[in-house]
């Protein structure tokens, strides 16, 4: 077996399949071009805020111990050529400089993706960071502690956007957020990215919406110094960090002639073998995976299924019978003390599906409202017009507003409707929610929408 990627979903398929078939039967041969592997990606703005303590707490497991289990990793390696039908890789080792091809029986593509990065002037410039891999957060953390200045320009409001701005405010910068949406948090509807985009400037994140950027200025030594924006408005910066998302990483198994769909990931069955070719796996970022309330197939970069991909992959590599059957598209994050979560179809999702729909949406708070420290929610149901079918949910609030999404993932997959997901018997008392819980007052209010709505 050779996989490309050591992380998330390349390492965790090589586990999987080394405990199902010990090294006298499987030899395993893992390629990865950076210095770290099995990482938390999704940890890096926390470190880079400080809640957590170091790079190496975001390791699970180091090359060392891959190793150690009879897994022939290779870092600091990359893979630049794929023989398909030869069944090898070409990898360069990119301390000496020297390729050598090496044979596989399987294949595993996990090469996740990459910070996307427009074609401006000075966008190569010092001081310009993309957030995506150890490395970028090791380079991030080099720059900033060596910073004179304390001014930081976020290009971006998605998760990373987010995110890193907190990040940069927790290290005592004073930042600015540019992206080019009505609102920041192009995931939720735009009167919930407005919930964020208010309580962003609450907490001195400067947030200036429908800014397209055209240059980062640099000065005479090459390094960033500016971000300019279409509307001739220039903002400075001691340094810039990128969080306008990501794209999956797939040149390599394009040039190979490997099937891509619509967002350039890699296409799969439901075993993440690469349509049409029987012994190539693939998975995680680099992949589309199936939306299961769309019915269609999409790009979502996350570590969570990153992880379940290398199951399902080490499964059937290894010699046994594993699938993933799709998503929901369920995400949440965090900026300060607001929590932000979205599953299912933003109603733009729901437009380009075709489906006609409803929408509800209530204020609540996260526990009884007479309990001491009752913090303010609001939650926004989708659900389609003749059916009642529940679509999609966001919430933005405070303590404990993220994670009531799970409830609303569950009844996505279960396919049920704003009807049944009223009548769900969730916990309750007093520090924990209202009696009726935010969610059931969302499905609740839909359910009268859907009704209304008639035929």
């Amino acid at each position: 077996m050779g996989g490309v990627g050591g992380a998330a979903g390349g390492m965790s398929a090589a586990s999987q399949a080394r405990r199902l078939k010990g090294p006298a039967e499987l030899e395993i041969t893992a390629f990865e071009r950076g210095h770290f592997t099995s990482y938390s990606a999704c940890g890096i703005p926390y470190w880079i805020g400080g809640q957590v303590a170091g790079r190496d707490e975001l390791i699970a497991r180091t090359p060392e111990e891959h190793r150690a289990r009879d897994i022939d990793l290779r870092t600091r390696t990359e893979v630049v050529e794929l023989d398909l039908a030869g069944r090898r890789v070409r990898a360069r080792d990119l301390e000496s400089g020297a390729e050598s091809w090496t044979a596989y029986d399987k294949l595993v593509l996990a090469t996740g993706a990459r910070p996307v990065r427009p074609r401006l002037p000075g966008i190569g410039a010092h001081g310009v960071h993309g957030v995506q891999t150890l490395d970028d957060g090791r380079r991030l953390m080099d720059d900033l502690e060596r910073s004179r200045g304390r001014r930081a320009v976020v290009v971006g409001a998605g998760y990373i956007g987010v995110e890193m701005a907190e990040a940069l405010v927790r290290r005592g910068y004073a930042v600015t957020v540019l992206h080019r949406g009505e609102q920041p948090m192009a995931t939720l509807d735009p009167d919930m990215g407005g919930l964020v985009h208010g309580a962003m400037n609450r907490m001195g994140i400067v947030t200036v919406s429908r800014a397209e950027v055209t240059k980062i200025l640099t000065d005479e030594e090459g390094r960033a110094v500016a971000v300019a924006t279409a509307a001739g408005d220039e903002y400075p910066a001691d340094v810039v960090v990128l969080g306008i998302g990501v794209e999956p990483r797939t040149a390599l198994a394009r040039a190979a002639g490997l099937p891509v769909g619509t967002s350039g990931g890699l296409l799969t069955d439901l075993s993440m073998r690469v349509r049409g070719h029987e012994e190539v796996w693939a998975g995680g970022d680099c992949v589309e995976v199936l939306d299961l309330v769309a019915g269609r197939t999409r790009h979502i970069p996350l570590g969570t299924h990153a992880n379940k991909h290398g199951q399902v992959i080490g499964s059937n590599v290894g010699g046994g019978y594993a699938t993933f059957p799709g998503v929901v598209g369920t995400a949440v994050s965090k900026v300060c003390d607001l929590e932000i979560a979205r599953t299912g179809l933003r109603e733009r999702d729901a437009l380009e599906a075709g489906l006609r729909f409803v929408t509800a949406t209530i204020a609540s708070t996260n526990t009884a409202g007479y309990y001491p420290g009752a913090e303010q929610m609001t939650v926004k149901m989708l659900a389609e017009r003749r059916t009642g079918r529940l679509l999609g949910v966001q919430i933005v609030g405070g303590a404990g507003a993220a994670k009531r999404v799970d409830v609303a993932a569950v009844a996505l997959t279960a396919g049920m409707t704003v009807d049944q997901v009223v009548s769900l018997d969730l916990g309750y008392a007093p520090p924990f929610s209202p009696v009726w819980d935010p969610v059931l007052v969302a499905a609740r209010k839909a359910v009268s929408a859907v009704r209304a709505a008639g035929v």
